[in-house]
Protein backbone atom coordinates (compact mmCIF):
# COMPACT_ATOMS: atom_id res chain seq x y z
CA UNK A 1 0.00 0.00 0.00
CA UNK A 2 1.78 3.43 0.04
CA UNK A 3 -0.26 6.37 0.85
CA UNK A 4 1.18 9.75 1.77
CA UNK A 5 -0.35 11.87 4.41
CA UNK A 6 -2.41 13.75 2.00
CA UNK A 7 -4.11 10.77 0.45
CA UNK A 8 -4.91 9.46 3.66
CA UNK A 9 -6.48 13.07 5.00
CA UNK A 10 -8.71 12.57 1.94
CA UNK A 11 -10.96 9.75 3.63
CA UNK A 12 -12.47 9.21 6.85
CA UNK A 13 -11.03 9.46 9.62
CA UNK A 14 -13.14 6.75 11.24
CA UNK A 15 -15.18 5.48 13.89
CA UNK A 16 -16.36 2.31 14.92
CA UNK A 17 -20.04 3.44 12.99
CA UNK A 18 -18.20 4.59 9.50
CA UNK A 19 -16.55 1.17 9.13
CA UNK A 20 -13.87 2.96 7.69
CA UNK A 21 -10.66 1.21 6.43
CA UNK A 22 -8.47 0.55 9.78
CA UNK A 23 -5.40 2.64 9.53
CA UNK A 24 -2.50 1.98 12.50
CA UNK A 25 -0.01 3.92 13.43
CA UNK A 26 3.45 4.02 15.62
CA UNK A 27 4.28 7.06 17.00
CA UNK A 28 8.23 6.66 18.63
CA UNK A 29 9.92 9.27 19.96
CA UNK A 30 14.03 9.35 18.19
CA UNK A 31 15.58 9.98 21.95
CA UNK A 32 17.30 6.57 22.22
CA UNK A 33 17.00 2.64 20.87
CA UNK A 34 13.59 0.75 19.31
CA UNK A 35 12.69 -0.37 23.44
CA UNK A 36 10.97 -3.77 23.03
CA UNK A 37 8.17 -2.16 24.63
CA UNK A 38 7.81 0.00 21.37
CA UNK A 39 8.60 -3.01 19.32
CA UNK A 40 5.59 -4.86 20.75
CA UNK A 41 3.15 -1.95 20.33
CA UNK A 42 4.41 -1.50 16.99
CA UNK A 43 3.86 -5.43 15.97
CA UNK A 44 0.16 -4.92 17.79
CA UNK A 45 -0.24 -1.98 15.61
CA UNK A 46 1.01 -3.85 12.51
CA UNK A 47 -0.72 -6.89 12.79
CA UNK A 48 -3.75 -5.33 13.13
CA UNK A 49 -3.49 -3.27 9.54
CA UNK A 50 -2.16 -6.40 8.05
CA UNK A 51 -5.44 -8.79 9.60
CA UNK A 52 -7.68 -5.95 8.48
CA UNK A 53 -6.42 -5.40 5.26
CA UNK A 54 -5.85 -1.56 6.79
CA UNK A 55 -2.36 0.93 6.34
CA UNK A 56 0.25 1.18 9.26
CA UNK A 57 2.06 4.45 9.54
CA UNK A 58 5.36 5.33 11.01
CA UNK A 59 5.13 8.71 12.46
CA UNK A 60 8.86 9.99 14.30
CA UNK A 61 7.38 12.80 16.91
CA UNK A 62 10.97 14.71 17.12
CA UNK A 63 9.43 17.30 18.48
CA UNK A 64 12.22 17.37 21.05
CA UNK A 65 15.09 18.73 19.35
CA UNK A 66 17.47 18.66 22.48
CA UNK A 67 17.14 14.80 22.47
CA UNK A 68 15.70 13.75 19.01
CA UNK A 69 19.04 12.48 17.39
CA UNK A 70 19.45 10.95 13.70
CA UNK A 71 21.36 8.16 15.10
CA UNK A 72 18.42 7.37 17.13
CA UNK A 73 16.10 7.45 14.35
CA UNK A 74 18.19 5.37 12.13
CA UNK A 75 18.23 2.85 15.38
CA UNK A 76 14.40 2.79 15.09
CA UNK A 77 14.04 2.04 11.50
CA UNK A 78 16.54 -0.39 11.76
CA UNK A 79 15.00 -2.52 14.20
CA UNK A 80 11.59 -1.87 12.49
CA UNK A 81 13.21 -3.27 9.11
CA UNK A 82 14.71 -6.41 11.03
CA UNK A 83 11.77 -7.57 12.81
CA UNK A 84 10.20 -7.30 9.30
CA UNK A 85 7.33 -4.21 10.33
CA UNK A 86 7.10 -2.66 7.03
CA UNK A 87 4.77 0.85 7.12
CA UNK A 88 2.91 1.75 4.07
CA UNK A 89 4.08 5.20 2.46
CA UNK A 90 6.67 7.31 3.95
CA UNK A 91 7.50 8.37 7.36
CA UNK A 92 6.09 11.44 8.54
CA UNK A 93 8.30 13.63 10.97
CA UNK A 94 6.39 15.33 13.60
CA UNK A 95 8.56 18.58 13.72
CA UNK A 96 7.66 19.37 10.24
CA UNK A 97 4.57 19.75 10.90
CA UNK A 98 4.03 22.37 13.56
CA UNK A 99 3.16 25.17 11.62
CA UNK A 100 -0.07 22.91 10.86
CA UNK A 101 -0.33 21.96 15.10
CA UNK A 102 0.47 25.66 15.08
CA UNK A 103 -3.22 26.41 12.86
CA UNK A 104 -5.34 24.24 14.51
CA UNK A 105 -4.32 25.72 17.79
CA UNK A 106 -5.17 29.71 16.66
CA UNK A 107 -8.21 28.04 14.93
CA UNK A 108 -9.90 26.66 18.21
CA UNK A 109 -8.65 30.26 19.71
CA UNK A 110 -10.69 31.81 16.90
CA UNK A 111 -14.02 29.24 17.85
CA UNK A 112 -13.73 30.18 21.20
CA UNK A 113 -12.86 27.01 22.20
CA UNK A 114 -9.29 27.67 23.59
CA UNK A 115 -8.05 31.39 25.06
CA UNK A 116 -4.47 33.10 25.49
CA UNK A 117 -2.85 32.49 28.77
CA UNK A 118 -0.32 35.82 30.02
CA UNK A 119 0.11 33.87 33.38
CA UNK A 120 4.27 34.17 33.93
CA UNK A 121 6.69 31.49 34.84
CA UNK A 122 6.62 33.40 38.20
CA UNK A 123 3.00 33.37 39.21
CA UNK A 124 2.55 30.03 38.11
CA UNK A 125 5.12 28.64 40.04
CA UNK A 126 3.53 30.82 42.93
CA UNK A 127 0.49 28.86 41.94
CA UNK A 128 1.73 25.23 41.95
CA UNK A 129 3.35 26.35 45.62
CA UNK A 130 0.46 27.67 46.97
CA UNK A 131 -1.36 24.21 45.49
CA UNK A 132 1.23 21.98 47.26
CA UNK A 133 1.08 23.29 50.50
CA UNK A 134 -2.68 23.20 50.33
CA UNK A 135 -2.22 19.45 49.39
CA UNK A 136 -4.31 19.98 46.40
CA UNK A 137 -3.65 18.56 42.91
CA UNK A 138 -1.46 20.09 40.80
CA UNK A 139 -3.48 21.81 37.92
CA UNK A 140 -3.92 25.16 36.35
CA UNK A 141 -6.39 27.16 38.07
CA UNK A 142 -7.89 28.73 35.09
CA UNK A 143 -7.06 32.42 36.29
CA UNK A 144 -7.04 33.55 32.29
CA UNK A 145 -10.08 31.71 31.19
CA UNK A 146 -12.40 34.53 31.27
CA UNK A 147 -10.35 37.22 31.18
CA UNK A 148 -9.90 39.65 28.49
CA UNK A 149 -6.51 39.36 27.00
CA UNK A 150 -6.82 43.35 26.82
CA UNK A 151 -6.00 43.26 30.73
CA UNK A 152 -2.02 42.28 29.68
CA UNK A 153 0.30 44.62 29.20
CA UNK A 154 0.99 45.19 25.69
CA UNK A 155 3.57 42.57 23.92
CA UNK A 156 3.54 40.25 26.97
CA UNK A 157 4.20 36.80 25.61
CA UNK A 158 1.55 34.47 25.74
CA UNK A 159 0.85 30.86 25.28
CA UNK A 160 -2.69 29.07 24.21
CA UNK A 161 -4.72 26.96 26.78
CA UNK A 162 -7.52 24.40 25.19
CA UNK A 163 -10.85 25.41 26.83
CA UNK A 164 -11.44 22.40 28.20
CA UNK A 165 -14.98 21.02 30.01
CA UNK A 166 -15.64 21.54 33.40
CA UNK A 167 -18.48 19.91 34.43
CA UNK A 168 -19.57 16.21 33.99
CA UNK A 169 -17.38 13.37 32.99
CA UNK A 170 -15.99 11.48 30.05
CA UNK A 171 -16.10 7.93 29.35
CA UNK A 172 -13.18 6.12 26.83
CA UNK A 173 -14.83 2.74 25.41
CA UNK A 174 -11.39 0.81 25.19
CA UNK A 175 -10.76 -2.27 23.79
CA UNK A 176 -8.61 -3.23 25.84
CA UNK A 177 -9.56 -1.34 29.17
CA UNK A 178 -13.08 -1.64 28.80
CA UNK A 179 -14.79 1.69 29.72
CA UNK A 180 -13.21 4.18 31.74
CA UNK A 181 -14.38 7.33 32.86
CA UNK A 182 -12.83 10.10 34.45
CA UNK A 183 -14.56 13.37 36.07
CA UNK A 184 -14.05 16.72 33.64
CA UNK A 185 -13.28 19.07 36.73
CA UNK A 186 -10.12 16.66 37.19
CA UNK A 187 -8.50 17.78 33.57
CA UNK A 188 -7.22 21.48 33.21
CA UNK A 189 -6.78 23.64 30.56
CA UNK A 190 -3.59 22.19 28.77
CA UNK A 191 -1.14 24.58 27.26
CA UNK A 192 -1.78 23.58 23.29
CA UNK A 193 1.20 26.51 21.96
CA UNK A 194 3.65 27.98 23.68
CA UNK A 195 4.80 31.22 24.02
CA UNK A 196 7.82 30.33 21.47
CA UNK A 197 5.16 29.12 18.71
CA UNK A 198 5.84 25.39 18.88
CA UNK A 199 2.80 22.99 19.96
CA UNK A 200 2.82 20.93 22.89
CA UNK A 201 3.13 16.83 22.37
CA UNK A 202 -0.52 16.81 23.09
CA UNK A 203 -1.55 19.24 20.16
CA UNK A 204 0.86 17.85 17.85
CA UNK A 205 -0.63 14.28 18.23
CA UNK A 206 -4.33 14.39 18.09
CA UNK A 207 -3.74 16.69 14.64
CA UNK A 208 -1.20 14.33 13.41
CA UNK A 209 -3.47 11.05 14.14
CA UNK A 210 -6.40 13.23 12.05
CA UNK A 211 -4.67 14.34 9.51
CA UNK A 212 -3.07 10.85 8.73
CA UNK A 213 -6.27 9.31 9.07
CA UNK A 214 -5.93 7.31 12.03
CA UNK A 215 -8.86 4.84 13.08
CA UNK A 216 -7.31 3.39 15.74
CA UNK A 217 -4.79 4.13 18.49
CA UNK A 218 -3.25 1.57 19.75
CA UNK A 219 -0.67 2.33 22.33
CA UNK A 220 0.83 2.25 26.02
CA UNK A 221 -1.58 2.26 28.79
CA UNK A 222 0.45 4.97 30.43
CA UNK A 223 -1.06 7.35 27.75
CA UNK A 224 -4.47 6.61 28.90
CA UNK A 225 -4.81 9.82 31.06
CA UNK A 226 -3.93 11.61 27.69
CA UNK A 227 -6.74 10.26 25.97
CA UNK A 228 -9.05 11.86 28.01
CA UNK A 229 -7.07 15.50 27.39
CA UNK A 230 -6.45 14.78 23.86
CA UNK A 231 -10.10 13.96 23.82
CA UNK A 232 -10.99 17.60 24.64
CA UNK A 233 -9.27 18.75 21.32
CA UNK A 234 -11.15 15.89 19.22
CA UNK A 235 -14.18 17.12 20.59
CA UNK A 236 -13.61 20.68 19.73
CA UNK A 237 -12.39 20.64 16.31
CA UNK A 238 -15.61 17.67 15.41
CA UNK A 239 -12.99 15.15 14.85
CA UNK A 240 -14.21 11.88 14.44
CA UNK A 241 -12.80 10.01 17.61
CA UNK A 242 -10.52 7.12 17.07
CA UNK A 243 -10.71 3.68 18.53
CA UNK A 244 -8.42 3.55 21.58
CA UNK A 245 -6.55 -0.10 22.72
CA UNK A 246 -4.20 1.02 25.55
CA UNK A 247 -1.84 -2.02 25.87
CA UNK A 248 -0.60 -2.53 29.50
CA UNK A 249 3.14 -2.13 29.87
CA UNK A 250 5.75 -4.82 29.57
CA UNK A 251 7.38 -5.74 33.20
CA UNK A 252 10.11 -7.60 34.21
CA UNK A 253 10.40 -11.11 35.74
CA UNK A 254 10.17 -9.66 39.53
CA UNK A 255 6.37 -7.89 38.78
CA UNK A 256 8.24 -4.41 38.50
CA UNK A 257 8.30 -2.15 35.54
CA UNK A 258 10.70 -3.35 32.95
CA UNK A 259 14.60 -1.11 33.16
CA UNK A 260 17.89 -1.97 32.62
CA UNK A 261 18.55 -4.15 35.83
CA UNK A 262 16.20 -6.42 34.11
CA UNK A 263 18.28 -6.98 30.93
CA UNK A 264 18.39 -5.89 27.40
CA UNK A 265 15.91 -3.17 26.98
CA UNK A 266 16.59 -1.94 22.77
CA UNK A 267 15.66 -4.28 20.08
CA UNK A 268 18.96 -3.82 18.34
CA UNK A 269 20.54 -5.43 21.67
CA UNK A 270 18.38 -8.86 21.09
CA UNK A 271 20.22 -8.54 17.54
CA UNK A 272 23.54 -7.96 18.07
CA UNK A 273 24.51 -8.93 21.68
CA UNK A 274 22.31 -11.77 22.42
CA UNK A 275 21.81 -13.72 18.62
CA UNK A 276 18.01 -13.52 18.80
CA UNK A 277 16.30 -14.32 15.39
CA UNK A 278 13.80 -11.33 14.19
CA UNK A 279 10.52 -14.05 14.02
CA UNK A 280 11.52 -15.49 17.41
CA UNK A 281 11.52 -11.70 19.08
CA UNK A 282 8.46 -11.14 17.14
CA UNK A 283 7.02 -14.47 18.73
CA UNK A 284 7.79 -14.24 21.66
CA UNK A 285 6.74 -9.99 21.61
CA UNK A 286 3.35 -11.30 20.75
CA UNK A 287 2.98 -13.65 23.10
CA UNK A 288 3.69 -10.96 26.00
CA UNK A 289 0.19 -10.51 27.16
CA UNK A 290 -1.72 -11.94 24.04
CA UNK A 291 -2.78 -14.96 23.82
CA UNK A 292 -4.62 -17.54 21.42
CA UNK A 293 -5.75 -20.64 22.71
CA UNK A 294 -3.01 -22.51 24.01
CA UNK A 295 -0.35 -22.05 20.62
CA UNK A 296 3.00 -20.55 21.68
CA UNK A 297 4.80 -21.25 18.25
CA UNK A 298 2.91 -18.49 16.19
CA UNK A 299 4.43 -18.06 12.59
CA UNK A 300 3.80 -14.63 11.15
CA UNK A 301 1.33 -15.46 8.73
CA UNK A 302 -0.37 -17.41 11.26
CA UNK A 303 -0.40 -14.23 13.25
CA UNK A 304 -1.74 -12.18 10.47
CA UNK A 305 -4.36 -14.27 10.41
CA UNK A 306 -5.65 -14.57 13.43
CA UNK A 307 -4.35 -11.43 15.88
CA UNK A 308 -7.26 -9.34 17.23
CA UNK A 309 -7.42 -6.91 20.09
CA UNK A 310 -9.55 -8.86 22.24
CA UNK A 311 -7.03 -11.14 22.95
CA UNK A 312 -4.72 -8.22 24.67
CA UNK A 313 -4.62 -9.28 27.90
CA UNK A 314 -5.49 -5.99 31.07
CA UNK A 315 -2.40 -7.04 33.30
CA UNK A 316 1.05 -6.15 32.62
CA UNK A 317 3.38 -9.00 31.28
CA UNK A 318 6.58 -10.26 32.83
CA UNK A 319 9.50 -10.76 30.50
CA UNK A 320 10.67 -14.46 30.61
CA UNK A 321 14.37 -15.24 29.38
CA UNK A 322 14.12 -18.93 29.15
CA UNK A 323 10.74 -18.61 27.11
CA UNK A 324 12.58 -16.39 24.56
CA UNK A 325 15.53 -18.68 24.57
CA UNK A 326 12.69 -21.62 23.48
CA UNK A 327 11.50 -20.08 21.23
CA UNK A 328 14.60 -18.73 19.44
CA UNK A 329 15.91 -22.06 19.24
CA UNK A 330 12.54 -23.57 17.83
CA UNK A 331 13.34 -20.81 15.21
CA UNK A 332 16.84 -21.82 14.35
CA UNK A 333 16.11 -25.78 14.55
CA UNK A 334 13.64 -24.29 11.32
CA UNK A 335 15.82 -21.58 9.82
CA UNK A 336 17.17 -21.92 6.30
CA UNK A 337 21.32 -23.69 6.54
CA UNK A 338 22.49 -20.79 4.18
CA UNK A 339 20.50 -17.71 6.01
CA UNK A 340 21.25 -19.20 9.15
CA UNK A 341 25.20 -19.11 8.27
CA UNK A 342 24.97 -15.51 7.48
CA UNK A 343 23.76 -14.64 10.17
CA UNK A 344 26.10 -16.93 12.52
CA UNK A 345 29.65 -15.94 10.50
CA UNK A 346 30.07 -12.82 11.98
CA UNK A 347 29.68 -13.94 15.92
CA UNK A 348 32.28 -17.00 14.51
CA UNK A 349 34.80 -14.65 12.82
CA UNK A 350 34.72 -12.79 15.59
CA UNK A 351 35.27 -15.87 18.43
CA UNK A 352 38.21 -16.49 16.12
CA UNK A 353 39.29 -13.37 15.69
CA UNK A 354 40.09 -13.48 12.00
CA UNK A 355 37.97 -13.06 9.06
CA UNK A 356 36.07 -16.32 7.80
CA UNK A 357 37.30 -17.44 4.28
CA UNK A 358 34.75 -18.54 1.17
CA UNK A 359 35.97 -22.20 2.17
CA UNK A 360 35.45 -21.59 6.14
CA UNK A 361 31.73 -20.25 5.32
CA UNK A 362 30.96 -23.17 2.86
CA UNK A 363 32.26 -25.32 5.76
CA UNK A 364 30.45 -23.59 8.46
CA UNK A 365 26.80 -24.10 6.27
CA UNK A 366 27.79 -27.68 6.13
CA UNK A 367 27.94 -27.83 9.62
CA UNK A 368 24.76 -25.92 10.26
CA UNK A 369 22.51 -29.48 10.68
CA UNK A 370 24.45 -30.93 13.19
CA UNK A 371 25.33 -27.26 15.36
CA UNK A 372 21.50 -25.98 15.14
CA UNK A 373 19.71 -28.56 17.20
CA UNK A 374 22.11 -28.13 20.57
CA UNK A 375 21.99 -24.34 19.95
CA UNK A 376 19.44 -21.44 21.65
CA UNK A 377 20.87 -18.54 19.97
CA UNK A 378 22.95 -17.25 17.29
CA UNK A 379 25.99 -16.85 20.03
CA UNK A 380 25.91 -20.27 20.89
CA UNK A 381 25.54 -21.59 17.26
CA UNK A 382 28.64 -19.74 16.72
CA UNK A 383 30.74 -21.24 19.67
CA UNK A 384 29.81 -24.34 18.68
CA UNK A 385 31.34 -23.57 15.18
CA UNK A 386 34.56 -22.15 16.77
CA UNK A 387 36.17 -25.54 16.78
CA UNK A 388 36.06 -25.98 12.78
CA UNK A 389 38.38 -22.70 12.72
CA UNK A 390 40.76 -22.89 15.20
CA UNK A 391 44.64 -23.72 14.38
CA UNK A 392 46.45 -25.88 15.66
CA UNK A 393 47.97 -27.22 18.12
CA UNK A 394 44.39 -26.36 19.68
CA UNK A 395 43.92 -24.84 23.18
CA UNK A 396 42.57 -27.14 24.98
CA UNK A 397 40.47 -26.00 28.03
CA UNK A 398 41.22 -27.36 31.56
CA UNK A 399 38.38 -30.06 31.80
CA UNK A 400 39.26 -31.39 28.10
CA UNK A 401 42.91 -31.73 29.00
CA UNK A 402 41.76 -34.08 31.62
CA UNK A 403 40.19 -36.32 29.57
CA UNK A 404 43.43 -36.69 27.48
CA UNK A 405 45.64 -38.35 30.47
CA UNK A 406 46.42 -41.86 31.79
CA UNK A 407 43.56 -44.21 30.45
CA UNK A 408 42.04 -41.35 28.23
CA UNK A 409 45.35 -41.09 26.21
CA UNK A 410 45.61 -44.83 25.84
CA UNK A 411 42.66 -44.48 24.35
CA UNK A 412 42.65 -42.09 22.00
CA UNK A 413 46.59 -43.77 20.61
CA UNK A 414 44.57 -46.45 19.78
CA UNK A 415 41.45 -44.41 17.85
CA UNK A 416 44.36 -42.46 16.31
CA UNK A 417 45.87 -45.28 14.93
CA UNK A 418 42.18 -47.22 13.86
CA UNK A 419 40.89 -43.91 12.39
CA UNK A 420 44.43 -43.63 10.10
CA UNK A 421 43.69 -46.53 7.87
CA UNK A 422 40.03 -46.19 7.30
CA UNK A 423 37.83 -44.83 4.80
CA UNK A 424 36.80 -41.18 5.58
CA UNK A 425 32.65 -41.95 5.87
CA UNK A 426 30.58 -42.31 8.75
CA UNK A 427 29.72 -46.25 8.57
CA UNK A 428 33.41 -46.78 8.33
CA UNK A 429 34.57 -43.86 11.42
CA UNK A 430 32.02 -45.61 13.78
CA UNK A 431 33.32 -49.02 13.54
CA UNK A 432 36.88 -48.08 13.64
CA UNK A 433 35.85 -46.22 16.98
CA UNK A 434 33.54 -48.98 18.24
CA UNK A 435 36.10 -51.37 17.68
CA UNK A 436 38.96 -49.42 19.78
CA UNK A 437 36.05 -49.40 22.45
CA UNK A 438 35.36 -53.46 22.43
CA UNK A 439 39.02 -53.98 22.29
CA UNK A 440 39.24 -51.86 25.74
CA UNK A 441 36.16 -53.46 27.09
CA UNK A 442 34.81 -49.78 27.68
CA UNK A 443 31.74 -48.46 26.29
CA UNK A 444 31.91 -45.55 23.20
CA UNK A 445 31.74 -42.92 25.32
CA UNK A 446 35.07 -43.97 27.36
CA UNK A 447 36.62 -43.81 23.55
CA UNK A 448 34.46 -41.23 22.05
CA UNK A 449 35.58 -38.05 25.23
CA UNK A 450 39.41 -38.03 24.52
CA UNK A 451 38.59 -38.03 20.55
CA UNK A 452 36.03 -35.14 21.29
CA UNK A 453 38.52 -33.14 23.71
CA UNK A 454 41.58 -33.49 20.91
CA UNK A 455 39.67 -32.50 17.84
CA UNK A 456 37.71 -29.63 19.51
CA UNK A 457 39.65 -28.67 22.66
CA UNK A 458 36.56 -28.68 24.66
CA UNK A 459 34.31 -31.48 26.35
CA UNK A 460 31.46 -30.75 24.57
CA UNK A 461 30.64 -30.99 20.49
CA UNK A 462 28.21 -32.32 17.86
CA UNK A 463 28.46 -36.20 17.87
CA UNK A 464 31.93 -37.42 17.19
CA UNK A 465 31.55 -38.56 14.03
CA UNK A 466 29.91 -35.06 12.64
CA UNK A 467 32.80 -33.78 14.40
CA UNK A 468 35.25 -36.09 11.84
CA UNK A 469 33.39 -36.17 9.04
CA UNK A 470 33.15 -31.80 9.15
CA UNK A 471 37.01 -31.84 10.14
CA UNK A 472 37.77 -33.95 7.18
CA UNK A 473 40.67 -36.64 7.33
CA UNK A 474 43.94 -34.57 7.12
CA UNK A 475 42.95 -32.36 9.92
CA UNK A 476 41.23 -34.80 12.08
CA UNK A 477 44.43 -36.86 11.89
CA UNK A 478 46.83 -33.74 12.59
CA UNK A 479 44.59 -32.70 15.39
CA UNK A 480 44.73 -36.21 16.87
CA UNK A 481 48.61 -36.56 16.15
CA UNK A 482 48.98 -33.31 18.44
CA UNK A 483 47.88 -35.38 21.44
CA UNK A 484 47.91 -39.22 20.71
CA UNK A 485 50.10 -41.07 23.66
CA UNK A 486 52.58 -43.38 22.44
CA UNK A 487 51.88 -46.86 22.28
CA UNK A 488 52.03 -48.62 25.32
CA UNK A 489 54.96 -51.93 24.92
CA UNK A 490 54.01 -55.53 24.25
CA UNK A 491 53.91 -56.92 27.79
Amino acid sequence: MGASIDDIAASPGGSAATQAPVVTRFAPSPTGFLHIGGARTALFNWLWARHTGGTFLLRIEDTDRARSTQPAIEAILSGLRWLGLDWDGDEVYQFARASRHAEVAFQLLEQGHAYKCFATAAELDEMRALQRAAKLPMRYDGRWRNRDPEDAPEGAPFVIRLKADTEGETTIHDLVQGDVTVRNAELDDMVLLRSDGTPTYMLAVVVDDHDMGVTHVIRGDDHLNNAFRQLGIIRAMDWPTPIYAHIPLIHGPDGAKLSKRHGALGVEAYRDEMGILPEALSNYLLRLGWGHGDEEMIGRDRAIDIFDLAGIGRSPARTDQKKLENINGHYIREADDARLTDLVAPFTAAKVDRELTAEDIDLLQRSMPVLKPRAKDLLELAEGATFLFRSRPLDIDDRAAALLTGDGATLLAAATRALSSVEWTNEALDAAVRGVAETAGVGLGKVAQPLRAALTGRTTSPGIFDVLLLLGRDESLARLADHAAPARPAE
